[in-house]
């Protein structure tokens, strides 16, 4: 959306230009996509064994050719106020992970566990192995756990297996935080086996074709850079042995989180599969499409997998009571920057921080706090609406003038080298008059990185999701009635014709007044409620402040010029 939204102004921009060649020289180009940035992989390690003096170093595992292993599978429930986890002695892994204080699009306790593909690809907390018949073992026989029926965090479970070859010990702590201590111990003939927890089959979070596509593997570099990787970028089975301090698969609003205890020798396995889901989460029998499962197992290759996992809200401010070691002293030694704020973080985070202080302090309701917020932007932006006007009045002044130059150089080709004099003259001219070719645009140019950062921010603040305002139920979403798409082109049509535009055809101006407009309007309608509100209700503002604008003596200047030059062209 963010490049769609871009390239919408850059057609805009483009119309202009091809209308008004003196500005190509000095208007500004956009800025470039960054590149995606590929990680550091080496080939998978072999599943053998690491050295006994490892091995002697893991947690307490069952005894060597002493059978351990239980005759039924049964459940428990670990409980908490933040979280209601199912797990099961069969495979020693979790079959449910409910977030007591999210709901779902149902309406319903949130499911982080993804169970259409977890039963295909693997339940959380099952252990990953190079070997697939090993690992397939690990995660279906019958452990014996030190639990059964419900605990109430802080507890500690373990589960425990044994036969003539195989070791297993698996350990987790849990508390009153969102963060799970996980320990896993695999011996095999006496010698350690790297095995990997994972977290394999996506997040419940995830109910259509554009939540799984907005899914990712991210994790944090030692020196403080975070990847991010879309699913397209990543490849199924591959590890990443790069020094990594968490990585996490996540959506756009909850994350699992794996922190290793050793953030020297970590490593990261990347899963990508592909499922087939119903393209509308509302009729699951319909029709269905593809879509893919990413999923982490993060582990050591040297010792026991020990370290901790973090399952739930991406909350500024819970995320940064989650402490990360092993950062450089100038990065933030928590989970702040699993919140992904785009190229524009710099007012992104800025304008969120406001704005929950609104919520807070001001008004308790995220809608009308955008509003509050959006006013004062906008009051704000007024010395540039009328530093603009003063720039288009003078640009209509010295219009004869540049007609005159431009006739004068008319006979020339584009090709000639004398049109680079007819440059230097209009140049020479507009220095001479204090006039700044981009100075009716910089009112737009300046919204345009708060636009991008306001809808940054509105993408990845949960606190906006599932909020209510007026007739909107959920501001992260789309209007269900699209009535704030339709006010924002109204009010950008609006906004077209009453504010005047020097330097442009009445021909070309008119086709402006729609075509941006329309195209703004095609694109909004699918975008977050809040952001409408946020745009809808700037222009709406601009509306009265221009009203009020072309009744000062300037205003009126300008209407009285841009009737005149109108009239010569109807001559």
């Amino acid at each position: 959306m963010e490049r769609r939204l871009l390239l919408v102004f850059v057609l805009t921009f483009l119309v202009i230009l091809i209308f008004q060649p003196i500005l190509k020289r000095y208007l500004p180009q956009p800025p470039a996509t960054p590149s995606e940035v590929q990680p550091k992989t080496s080939a998978p390690a072999p599943g053998g064994a690491v050295s006994a003096a490892v091995a002697s170093a893991s947690p307490a595992v069952p005894a060597p050719g002493v059978a351990r292993q239980a005759g039924a599978e049964s459940e428990t429930v670990v409980d908490s106020s933040l979280y209601r986890i199912t797990l099961t002695n069969h495979g020693g892994q979790v079959k449910s992970w409910i977030l007591k204080q999210y709901d779902d699009d149902r309406r319903r306790p949130l499911e982080l566990v993804n169970q259409a593909a977890s039963e295909k690809f693997g339940y959380p907390l099952s252990l990953w192995t190079y070997d697939e018949a090993q690992r397939n073992k690990l995660n279906s026989v019958l452990y014996v756990s030190s639990g059964s029926g419900n605990c109430t965090a802080p507890c500690e479970l373990s589960f425990e297996y044994a036969d003539a070859d195989l070791s297993v010990r698996k350990v987790f702590r849990f508390d009153d935080s969102y963060v799970v201590h996980v320990e896993a111990t695999v011996v095999e003939k006496g010698s350690q086996i790297s095995a990997f927890p994972m977290w394999p089959a996506g997040l419940g979070d995830a109910n259509s074709p554009a939540a799984f596509a907005a899914s990712r593997i991210e994790f944090q570099l030692a020196n403080g850079d975070v990847e991010r990787l879309a699913a397209k970028k990543v490849s199924g089975g591959n590890t990443v042995t790069t020094p990594f301090v968490w990585a996490a698969v996540s959506d756009q609003y909850f994350a699992a989180v794996f922190l290793p205890e050793d953030t020297q020798n970590p490593a990261l396995l990347t899963l990508r599969n592909p499922i087939e889901i119903p393209k509308d989460w509302r009729r699951p029998d319909g029709e269905k499409t593809m879509a893919d499962v990413l999923g982490v197992a993060v582990g050591s290759l040297r010792g026991p997998s020990v370290g901790r996992l973090y399952v739930g809200p991406k909350v500024l401010r819970i995320l940064e009571t989650v402490p990360v070691a092993g950062l450089p002293a100038n990065v933030d030694p928590n989970l702040r920057q699993l919140i992904d704020y785009g190229w524009f973080g710099f007012l992104s985070r800025p304008l969120f921080v406001w704005l929950r202080w609104t919520y807070n302090n001001m008004v308790q309701n995220w809608g009308w706090a955008i509003v509050i917020q959006t006013l004062i932007i906008t009051l704000a932006l007024l010395p540039l609406r009328i530093s603009s006007m003063k720039s288009a009045l003078k640009m209509q002044k010295i219009q004869p003038q540049m007609n005159a130059i431009k006739e004068k150089y008319k006979k020339y080709s584009m090709r000639d080298p004398r049109r680079q004099e007819m440059n230097q003259e209009i140049a020479a001219l507009m220095k001479r008059e204090k006039v700044s070719p981009v100075g009716g645009c910089l009112p737009l140019l300046i919204q345009m990185p708060i636009l991008f950062a306001y809808y940054r921010m509105l993408g990845v603040a949960i606190d906006l999701r599932h909020a209510p305002w007026l007739w909107i139920r959920d501001l992260s979403s789309p209007d269900p009635h699209y009535i704030l798409p339709t006010l924002l082109v109204i009010s950008m049509i609006a906004t077209q014709r009453m504010t005047p535009q020097a330097g442009i055809d009445p021909q070309q101006q008119k086709m402006m007044n729609w075509m941006m407009p329309l195209a703004m309007g095609f694109i909004f309608y699918n975008l977050a409620a809040g952001l409408n509100l946020y745009y809808g209700l700037s222009n709406l503002i601009a509306i009265s402040q221009q009203f009020i604008m072309n009744r000062t003596p300037l205003g009126r200047e300008m209407r009285e010029m841009a009737a005149k030059r109108a009239r010569k062209k109807d001559k």
